[in-house]
């Protein structure tokens, strides 16, 4: 084992970690693939806007933090179990309005029409949403929740583009807080310089100084096995315990009740659900409603626990790309396929960060998702069939 680890240069003291990092963060995908396979199941269309739904989450969740004091150069301990929590309500109910809207006046009206008129719709909200956030959101990345950074830190000013009169306001507030936290972290900066040198123990402590000290992220989880210790942030923890019992949730929801019963009977046949008394418009409004709110949900957690991760008006791109891929992978139309690809598509993630090649990993999951389908064209727990579209 030692002769293959030196012969190719890896670690497989750390893969344990990497697995675990790789299921932690599939979580995430496949919330958000259950919201791209649900509207697929029902409508057998793609909701192209859904990662513009999971990036306008992150906002809502970063806002929502601000206005209850935890701004981002000006949070001593980070936001408190309370706090997340009403920011992860406010995500998911704020998000789940945005997905009605989307389906009222984007998909009702050419619900009759060709696929490709609803396709090429779906594209340009995302569009839309993406370009238009640049003129009431922040145009620099924003630092995620789970930072104490600054937003001004190494000169990246947040700059808000012209907005019409009646926004001005809002705008002013929001200016007013990034120059409020630009003058606290200049207060941080100058009692304690050394977390603020490029040299390597300078740039340690700074790396220390980034991660939010709340009491459920300072200690770890740690499972032994083999003598080998793999350690998972509480927040993390509380991450996954969420995000399983959200599916849990949408499960029961779907098997067990009776608006379940009507989504899998609008999904077989609209007309035949039609003339079994079930209002086929209000089932596609609330599948809407359910898979934006998991996209919000989604949102929240991936800001707030997973290190590293900024907002920008374009973050739900590639994470949305990445779930859409993973409900493909697991069989678009299928919940249970959508949470196998979501957490095969982390993990996959995490092996090729721990071969080396972290600036691939993006690719892989679509090299995966090619060699699933030359094999397997319904996914892994998907059906074959071919539809023409």
């Amino acid at each position: 084992m030692h002769n293959i680890q030196n012969l190719l240069g890896l670690s497989f003291e750390i893969l344990p970690q990497q697995i675990v990092n790789g299921v932690l963060i599939g979580g995430i995908y496949a919330l958000i693939a259950l919201g791209y396979t649900m509207v697929y199941g029902v409508l057998k269309l793609i909701n192209f806007a859904h990662g513009e739904v999971f990036m306008l989450g992150g906002f809502i969740s970063l806002f929502v933090s601000w206005q209850m004091g935890y701004a981002p150069a000006d949070t001593p301990t980070g936001p408190s179990v309370m706090a997340l929590a009403v920011m992860l309500l406010a995500s998911m109910v704020i998000c789940a309005l945005i997905g009605v809207i989307i389906e009222r006046f984007a998909y009702r009206p050419l619900r009759k029409q060709p696929r490709i008129a609803s396709l090429i719709t779906a594209i340009g909200v995302s569009l839309l949403i993406q370009y238009a956030g640049q003129i009431f959101l922040p145009t620099s990345p924003v630092p995620s929740i789970n930072s104490r950074v600054s937003p001004f830190q190494d000169n990246a000013v947040v700059t808000l583009k012209a907005a019409p009169a009646k926004f001005s306001e809002p705008l002013a507030n929001l200016k007013t807080t990034f120059a409020a936290a630009e003058t606290k972290w200049k207060e941080i900066e100058a009692k304690e310089p050394d977390k603020f040198n490029l040299s390597p123990g300078g740039m340690a402590a700074r790396d220390e100084f980034r991660k939010v000290e709340t009491d459920f992220k300072k200690a770890e989880a740690a499972v032994n096995a083999n003598s080998v210790t793999v350690g998972i942030p509480k927040g993390q923890l509380i991450m996954f315990g969420t995000t399983m019992m959200l599916m849990a949730i949408l499960y029961f929801l779907v098997m067990r009740t009776k608006a379940g019963r009507a989504m899998r009977a609008v999904s077989l046949d609209f007309q035949s659900a039609s003339l079994m008394g079930i209002n086929v418009d209000s089932v596609i409004t609330f599948t809407f409603i359910i898979g934006s709110a998991l996209a919000g949900a989604g949102a929240m957690m991936n800001f707030t626990f997973i290190g590293g991760s900024s907002i920008t008006t374009f973050s739900g791109v590639v994470l949305g790309t990445k779930a859409f891929v993973a409900a493909v992978l697991g069989g678009i139309g299928n919940i249970p396929g959508a949470v196998l690809g979501g957490f095969l598509m982390g993990v996959a993630e995490s092996l090729v960060t721990w071969l080396g090649y972290s600036g691939y990993k993006d690719a892989a999951a679509f090299v995966i998702l090619i060699i699933v389908l030359i094999f397997k064209p319904g996914g892994l727990l998907g059906s074959a069939a071919v539809e023409k579209v």
